[in-house]
């Protein structure tokens, strides 16, 4: 691997697609056989090294989960030249141990979305690889940051994907839980399938922000209740995508 030629895509997810943190950033507008991406894509630097920021929600978070154009930000992302991506993501958790606050590096998902376009490949029959869907050293990389900085964190995890814009049912959650899923969004699919299809090196940072609604006595998921977790957790966030990247060198 040419580690000089690493140039990184990072989407964003709500609060969490500041251009502050790059130098010598710009906007560009961006174009795809897909349509518009989510927003500008904002390009810069962090270390050194040349970043792509994307606000997957858009800016004034005004696309809900299934609008969002998945397709569009991968292609955009892959024609300006991003090499890896790296995606946040807020989730809630299906597992005792994995609290809010805690980051989760996941290494696979479910997807049980059911509406929205999968493959770029719709007009011929490919069958793309997905036993391994998250780049391991990308993972990697990720732990070394967290230990670091000494961030609660898990160095592995499975994320189940469901379209939204609702939260899930009580028998949902459990029904998930049952099937082996740690944690729960509405986003990790199918832009890791996507990614994945047009070969870019994909992983994901989920960031723990309730227990969903399947914990007894605990405060069902809303979204003000994800926003103020985010909005709390952002600066660590922040730090350890610029970490992670540094250590790209």
């Amino acid at each position: 691997m040419t580690l000089n030629k690493i140039k990184v895509g990072i989407i964003g997810g709500s609060g969490l697609d500041d251009p502050k943190i790059l130098s010598k950033f710009k906007e560009i507008e961006s174009k795809t056989p897909f349509g518009k991406p989510s927003d500008k894509l904002i390009t810069g630097e962090i270390g050194g090294k040349e970043v792509v920021v994307l606000a997957r929600h858009g800016k004034k978070h005004q696309l809900s989960p299934s609008l969002v154009p998945y397709r569009a930000n991968i292609w955009a992302l892959k024609s300006i030249g991003c090499t890896h991506i790296l995606a946040t993501t807020a989730c809630g958790s299906l597992k005792e141990k994995m609290k809010p606050g805690d980051f989760v590096f996941i290494d696979q998902f479910i997807d049980f979305t059911k509406q929205r376009k999968g493959t770029f490949f719709e007009n011929e029959v490919v069958h793309t690889p997905m036993a391994q869907p998250f780049d391991f050293w990308l993972r990697k990389l990720l732990v070394k940051s967290a230990k670091k900085l000494k961030f609660n964190y898990h160095a592995k995890g499975t994320m189940v994907t469901i379209e939204g814009p609702r939260f899930s049912t009580k028998a949902e959650s459990n029904m998930f839980k049952k099937w082996g899923a740690d944690l729960i969004n509405m986003s990790t699919s199918p832009e890791a399938a996507l990614a994945n299809e047009l070969n870019i090196p994909y992983q994901s940072i989920a960031m723990v922000t309730d227990y969903d609604c399947w914990r007894e006595n605990e405060e069902s998921v809303t979204f003000e209740l994800i926003l103020k977790r985010m909005k709390e957790n952002s600066e660590r966030v922040k730090k350890l995508l610029i970490e992670t990247i540094k250590f790209l060198n």
